[in-house]
């Protein structure tokens, strides 16, 4: 009768600690979670689609959607939906744009974060 007291409340004791291991981890990780957000909220504000990339380089070009749909040969709605993220340039376009705006498009690209 001793022995099934013992073992029970050895039991008791091992479930206890791993209930109080778990919560001690997960306060660790809340706590890690929350010291991060400033971080998140920084590198959310440096990421860059593909559209506000192409038009910072238009814009820093002094070029209108306009002009740029001319000189690569599509619609003006074309490199509206570019920039506004509805759609990507194809390769080739990609490639025009980049040749447009005077960089290479390997560095447009990098520029995407």
């Amino acid at each position: 009768m001793m022995y099934l007291s013992f073992v029970s409340v050895t039991i008791g004791l091992v479930f206890f600690a791993a209930f109080a291991y778990l919560f001690y981890l997960v306060v660790k990780a809340l706590k890690k979670y929350n010291s991060s957000q400033q971080v998140r909220k920084e590198k959310a504000e440096k990421s860059k689609t593909l559209g506000e990339v192409l038009k910072n380089h238009r814009i820093k070009c002094k070029m209108t959607q306009e002009f740029v749909a001319e000189a690569i040969g599509v619609s003006r709605q074309a490199v509206s939906k570019w920039e506004s993220g509805k759609s990507d340039p194809s390769t080739t376009n990609l490639l025009a744009l980049a040749d447009l705006f005077g960089i290479s498009a390997e560095d447009l690209l990098k520029e995407v974060q």
